[in-house]
Parts: structure tokens; sequence; C-alpha cells
């Protein structure tokens, strides 16, 4: 019992294990390069969007499988647009909720023909992705347009060049103020933890050996407090990064402990036994599409901030990124399974195995050879898992 019990957890984590494995595998090769403070913090910057997209794409995922294909050409749009507002010297609150609210409105927008007139997400989805890239292209007349003197937007929205949270207590050699946030986050983690294994155990629900909630509070405090003293090594927390924790709390929060968020697993596990007990399938497709367009318009924020600019040629092949990313942290391609950490897992292992080979020198057309057998790889490993149980 107690080996099963084991091998449940092993299998669980899988992903997170070969995370670690892949780390260490270009830790030799990059003679430790890739684990300097500056790659860390470009490797959490760059993949910014990566986590808040494949965050959205999870709770479309869960729904049976379906996918947002336009979420790229939103981001541009949003993007676009947020570039234009910006360039007329608008309040950078005021252009930040334009952003947001067009994100929101494309995600209603397709959510309403998914969820009440029956439209496969695949086909809604690819009409948007052409519309909005379409209409990208128009807001901005077939140019790129600057963005370098909107130095306080690009600053709090993680692309200027000092867009790190300040170090409050002045530390000389380290960014204390990161290294605090660190600490505290790692003892709210194990006092969660702690506590949710003891209401579990009070409910009278089965918990998993202490020994392996022992091992997982060790190892994800560690990993913490070590990103955390690279980052304070270099310049501290970006910006990004604090958009990105609240992304993922916030939908972690939803799918794991809301009535929504069950119901999303609901749905994707048996739609026609959830849609027997009382889930409003149309709420469920409507709320999934509609905070994925929510997100496509942060990151489009995120991405114009980034780069310090607006193109028609941004967030091309954003959707396949998030999809991945789902994918390979462990989301069924069917519906049903997957978790918000587990996305981060997925995009931080693709952003791992990116980077790895850029230091490596590796060929651009091999990189991808590589993505595509990776992803291959997690979609197998799903459905293997699912013959097995069968």
């Amino acid at each position: 019992m107690a080996n099963s019990k084991i091998m449940g957890v092993l299998k669980k984590y899988a992903m997170a294990i070969i995370l670690v494995l892949v780390i260490l595998l270009f830790y030799v090769l990059t003679d430790k390069a890739i684990l300097i403070p500056q790659n860390i913090n470009n490797l959490l910057s760059q993949n910014a969007y990566v986590f808040v997209l494949g965050t959205g794409m999870l709770l479309c995922i869960l729904t049976g499988g379906n996918i947002d294909l336009a979420v790229g050409s939103v981001v541009c749009f949003a993007g676009a647009v947020g570039g234009v507002v910006l360039d007329k010297d608008v309040n950078i609150v005021f252009a930040f909720i334009i952003m947001l609210l067009i994100g929101l409105l494309i995600g209603m927008w397709q959510g309403f023909w998914i969820a009440f007139v029956n439209v496969p997400p695949f086909i809604a989805t690819l009409a948007g992705m052409y519309a909005f890239r379409g209409l990208s292209n128009v807001v901005l007349k077939g140019q790129a347009m600057s963005l370098t003197k909107e130095v306080a937007f690009l600053n709090t929205f993680g692309g200027g060049a000092e867009c790190y949270i300040p170090d409050f207590f002045h530390g000389e050699s380290i960014n204390l103020t990161c290294m605090a946030v660190g600490i505290i986050g790692v003892i709210v983690f194990v006092v969660m933890t702690l506590y949710g294994r003891i209401n579990t155990k009070k409910r009278g629900y089965e918990t998993a050996p202490f020994i392996m909630d022992l091992m997982k509070m060790a190892v994800i405090s560690f990993v913490v407090l070590y990103l955390t003293y690279k980052l304070a090594k270099y310049k501290g927390i970006p910006t990004s990064l604090i958009w990105v924790l609240l992304v993922v709390l916030i939908f972690g929060y939803v799918t794991q402990k809301t009535v929504i968020g069950r119901d999303l697993y609901a749905v994707g596990g048996n739609k026609k036994a959830a849609q027997l007990s009382g889930v409003n399938l149309k709420k469920i497709y409507f709320f999934a599409y509609s905070f994925m367009g929510l997100l496509a318009g942060l990151a489009g924020t995120l991405t114009i901030a980034r780069f310090q600019g607006a193109q028609p040629t941004f967030g091309q092949g954003y959707e396949m990124d998030a999809i991945g990313a789902c994918f390979i942290g462990g989301a069924s391609a069917y519906g049903g399974i997957g978790t918000v950490p587990g996305v981060i897992i997925g995009a931080l292992l693709t952003g791992v195995i990116n980077q790895g080979m850029v230091l490596c020198s590796v060929d651009a057309n091999l990189q991808k050879v590589v993505k595509g057998l990776v992803l291959l790889g997690a979609v197998v490993f799903d459905v293997l898992s699912k013959k097995e149980k069968k």
C-alpha cells in the first residue's frame, strides 16, 4: 500500500522531477551558465506571457480539451490599442484598464459563440485569430511603434530598464527586500500546507504520507529560496513576476477552492454527468473563454512593456506556447485534469529547454524539433497513464 502511494506521488510530480533533471543537464552542458542570476532573471521575465496565457488556456482545456487559438492575436490587438492610447499621453492606469477590458470583451465575444450558439471552440477561436490579427494591423497601420517615452508604464509593467521592485532595505551586495519576500513566501507556504493537511484529516479524508508532504515542503522551499537568492544577487524581483504571481494565486484558488472551479473539472471529466447534476454548461464555457481573454489582455500589456513598443507581428505563436505549457505540465488532452502549478512547471520546462539550447548554440530549427518532441512525449504520457488506469 505504501509503495503504491509513493508511486502515485512520483507519477503526480513526474514533470517537476523532469524539470530538475533538465536543469541539471544544462547546468553541466552550459558550464553552470544557465543558473547565473541574470539568466534566471531572463528566464522568468521572458516567459511571463507564457505563465499568464497558460493559466488562461488551462481553463479552456479543463472543459474538455478545448483550446483558444486566438490568444496570440488578442495579445497583439490589446497591445496595439494600448500603444496607441499611451501615445496620446493618457494616464497609464487608464491605458492598462483599457487593455484588460479589450481582452475581456474579446473573450466574452468568443465565449458567447461557443457557449450560447454552440460554435465549436476551434472554429470560433480560429476566426478570432484571423480577425484580431487583421485588426492589429489596421490599428498600427502595418507599422511598429516605439513606446520608449512612456517610462512610467514600462517600469510598472515589466519592460523598462528599471522594472524591478526597489530594495527598501538598501542592501549593499544583495537585494534584501527580495530575500525578505522569498522567506515570507516560504513561511506562508509551509503554514498553509500543514493547515491543509490537518484540516483534511479532521474531515476524515485520506492524506498522503507525512514524509511525502515533508519532502514536498522541503523541495519547494529550497527552490523558492534559491531562486530568490539568485534574483536578489542580480536586481531583485522583476515587476512582471508580480503580475504572474497574482495570476497564479488568484486562478489557483479559483480552480481548486471554488464551485465554478470544481464545475470546470466536472465538465471536462464527464460532460453529460455534470449536466445531469445541475452544472450550467453555458456558464462554464462562457467563464473559461471570458477569462482567457482577460489574461490575453494582461499578456498584451506585459508584451508591449517588455519590448518597449507595439508591432503587428507580436503574439505570433503565443497560443502554441500556452497550449504546450498546459500539456507538458500535466493537463489532459481530454479535459478534466490539470492544475495551475502544473502549467507553471510546464512553462518553466519549456523555457529552460529553450534557454539551455540557446546557451549551447543549438540551431533554431533543431530547437523547434526538440520542443515538438517534448510536447508529444507529454501527451503520450497522459494517454498511456489513462490506459493503465483502465
